[in-house]
């Protein structure tokens, strides 16, 4: 399979370049490094199925962009996505997700490609329902601080969708579920690599609110395994993409400590503006037409994410 990947260089697209190019596929990666890393692809440039490509994919002339293969596949990765992240770059934001995921689809209908777009748990918001089906419509505020973020991804999806009715497109959208593990930047603002910075550094685990809303986990490697799959399908719709496990975030923090051997202390701060209270995916419908369920419990997950930072320092 030839495969483009824009968002190459994050977190999640630097290990799906790693799964596509570990089974012998062809890989163009585009990334802009407005989030990602050179770091995440640097032991990839030499491998001869591997190219990169630095542009940003808003302001690409797909016309004029000169792809060494022609991909059997466009995967969008394409966002920030940490809170800090979104708020910090609010406008790319909203148009990577609307101009960018337009160009990118007018790149798969040229291309005759099937095409994969991230959306995430987000579109619902703060969940009246729990857990989530993909058949909730979810609970947004769409002037909230996060709305650039939320109502991006759902913009998205309802232009995926017009895509695929109009011309036929093979679209897939999986809905993400909090994903984590190693090349996560520990200055991104997600719980995880903030407890991680944290712990390394021996500093007061913070918690924002009581602790109690809940969050469920999944190992970016379960995340990949799940998008190859969907994308062996005929399936257009929705599909959650995550772990069912719930946590609470002291649950989180208490885990954090036991796995680093630390006694931190907790830091109450004042909650975060529209902060969901719960979060948990229904995965029924991955499992009925995946056959995938995530196989790497939180406490292994943890423990390979902190080895990581460890080891590389980084």
């Amino acid at each position: 399979m030839k495969n483009l990947i824009i968002g190459g260089a994050g977190f999640l697209g630097s290990h799906l370049c790693d799964a596509l190019l570990n089974r012998g596929d062809e890989v163009i990666c585009i990334d802009n490094f407005i989030t990602g890393s050179a770091k995440n692809i640097e032991h990839l440039r030499d491998n001869r199925n591997f190219h990169f490509i630095e542009a940003d994919i808003i302001a690409l002339d797909i016309e004029k962009l000169n792809l060494p293969f022609s991909a059997d596949i466009i995967f969008h990765l394409a966002s920030p996505a940490s809170p800090k992240d979104y708020v910090r770059f609010p406008l790319e934001t909203l148009k990577v997700n609307s101009i960018g995921t337009e160009k990118c689809l007018n790149l798969a209908l040229k291309l005759g490609a099937k095409f994969l777009f991230t959306s995430t748990s987000e579109v619902y918001g703060d969940p009246l329902e729990s857990p989530q089906k993909e058949t909730y419509w979810g609970n947004v505020n769409p002037v909230g601080p996060r709305s650039m973020y939320d109502e991006g991804k759902r913009y998205a999806e309802a232009l995926i969708m017009t895509y695929h009715r109009i011309y036929r497109i093979k679209t897939y959208i999986p809905r993400i579920f909090n994903t984590y593990g190693p090349r996560m930047r520990l200055d991104d603002g997600r719980v995880i690599p903030n407890f991680i910075f944290q712990a390394l550094n021996k500093k007061p685990l913070t918690i924002y609110g009581d602790g109690k809303q809940t969050r469920s986990f999944c190992y970016v490697d379960d995340l990949i395994k799940g998008l190859l799959l969907l994308v062996e399908t005929d399936y257009h719709m929705p599909v959650n993409i995550g772990n069912p496990g719930e946590f609470t975030i002291i649950e989180l923090a208490n885990k954090i400590n036991d796995i680093t051997g630390s006694n931190l202390p907790f830091e109450f701060l004042p909650p975060v503006v529209d902060d969901p209270r719960k979060r948990r995916p229904d995965i029924s419908l991955a499992k009925k037409l995946l056959g995938w369920t995530p196989a790497v419990k939180l406490e292994e997950g943890l423990r390979k994410t902190f080895e990581f930072y460890t080891e590389t320092g980084q």
